[in-house]
């Protein structure tokens, strides 16, 4: 399939249309998790900080985990937004915030067992462990507003609605800072006023997400048919895919932080500053992903598998520049950043030992990151969740085994060669499927 039409000036406008509020979304996340580290750490003593960080990691890695609802939700809205059918929008939206609610309930059931495995996972002292507690139990009650925003939000997407998107954040980010100094300075509630000012937060952003779903589709539609477990299996296994590829991921990170503490504390220390390197990479491909999400999404809702074609190149076009600035800020600012990072004279020397593993990490990286928003577009988790699976077990783990003799050094080569394996495979099954297969996708 030819590339006739790629330099269409209104296209590559769509696309960072939805791409540029996204990106700015994603800038407020962070931010708002400095306001938390902030007031925590002005409370006196390293307890509430380290005993909320142990809280807020457990339900992080869980919604990140749940990350598919959001996936789920993109890829099905946009493919009914290209088909103009309201009644499949709603269907979309309705089956995913069912299994978001489920979820959250089982969250609530296990909140026990999840603290007390948190507890033993991270050695947690006596100290900690009712701080931690604290914490979770309060934070836990934001579980169906937190799993339900995943719907939402990726329901918006797909609709093109970035920019409401981006309001949505930035108001509910806003208020939890906003909280935060009034339930801690003022009512004294220390830690569970800081979890209670994320649950707050979250529930005022479901709200205000459901008014610009109103918005968006006025007419919205229901019927208890399409919560038959008949209706909910393609969803289901969409999800379950989906959740495959979530853990297959996470237990690549994982693998990577705890091996690299085998190493020792300074060792750990580093590869948490190179973490924020990924990090600041992600907030930008991403973005750009999201926006491939919602074209991808519409153009096989219209069956127009030339526009995909063009969509996917468009993207990896617009990827591949943000990742060359990326090396270049890089390039000139590592030490800078470092510095920001930490004032360690020894952790930024032994982080200079990485400094080409940094310049080459968006290089690679960028190609597995776009590609997972066509994939997210075309619904095509089983293709995601195989080639996460191929990459980790064929790639990454034994070369971790491989490069054993250079410790710490050979994770992160070993990470960048599963990212790199990862474009591969994702890479060329969608040449195949966009451009050479001749079946309608």
């Amino acid at each position: 399939m030819s590339l006739t039409g790629f330099w269409q000036a209104s296209e590559h406008r769509r696309l960072w249309a939805l791409s540029v509020p996204m990106l700015l979304a994603n800038l407020t996340t962070p931010l708002i998790g400095l306001v938390d580290t902030a007031v925590l750490g002005h409370m006196g003593g390293t307890a509430p900080l380290a005993g909320a960080a142990i809280g807020s990691l457990i339900l992080t890695q869980i919604y990140w985990v749940c990350g598919f609802l959001r996936m789920s939700s993109t890829g099905l809205s946009a493919q009914a937004y290209g088909r103009g059918s309201n009644v499949q929008s709603s269907k979309v939206l309705l089956q995913g915030g069912t299994v978001a609610l489920v979820l959250a309930m089982l969250l609530w059931l296990l909140q026990v067992p999840l603290v007390q495995a948190g507890i033993f996972l991270s050695d947690a002292s006596q100290q900690l462990q009712p701080i931690l507690s604290a914490y979770f139990h309060t934070r836990v009650w934001g579980a169906p507003a937190a799993l339900l925003n995943l719907v939402v939000i990726g329901w918006l997407i797909g609709r093109q609605q970035t920019r409401q998107v981006l309001y949505i954040q930035i108001v509910g980010n806003l208020l939890n800072a906003l909280l935060d100094g009034v339930f801690v300075y003022g009512l004294e509630y220390g830690v569970t006023g800081v979890a209670a000012a994320s649950v707050i937060a979250e529930y005022t952003m479901l709200v205000l997400g459901i008014l610009t779903v109103r918005q968006v589709l006025p007419n919205l539609r229901w019927t208890p048919a399409w919560l038959r477990m008949r209706a909910l299996k393609p969803l289901v296994l969409i999800n379950n895919d989906m959740l495959i590829r979530n853990l297959a991921l996470q237990l690549c990170l994982a693998y990577l932080t705890l091996q690299g503490a085998r190493y020792g504390t300074h060792v750990a220390a580093v590869n948490a500053l190179l973490m924020q390197f990924f990090a600041l990479i992600a907030l930008g491909l991403d973005a750009v992903a999201y926006g491939v999400e919602a074209l991808m999404g519409e153009y096989k809702g219209r069956k127009d598998q030339r526009r995909m074609w063009l969509t996917l190149w468009r993207g990896l076009f617009w990827s591949q520049g943000l990742a060359v600035l990326y090396c270049l800020v890089f390039a000139g600012g590592f030490s800078g950043i470092v510095a920001l990072l930490t004032d360690s004279a020894a952790l930024r020397e032994d982080a200079r030992g990485y400094y080409v593993i940094t310049l080459a990490m968006p290089l690679i990286a960028h190609v597995c990151f776009l590609l997972d928003g066509v994939f997210v577009g075309l619904t095509r988790a089983k293709a995601m969740r195989n080639s996460m699976l191929l990459s980790a077990l064929g790639v990454y783990f034994p070369l971790c085994l491989l490069w054993l003799d250079w410790q710490n050094h050979g994770l992160w080569w070993a990470l960048l060669a599963f990212m790199a394996a990862r474009g591969v495979t994702l890479g060329g099954y969608a040449i195949w499927l966009l451009g050479y297969r001749r079946q309608a996708v």
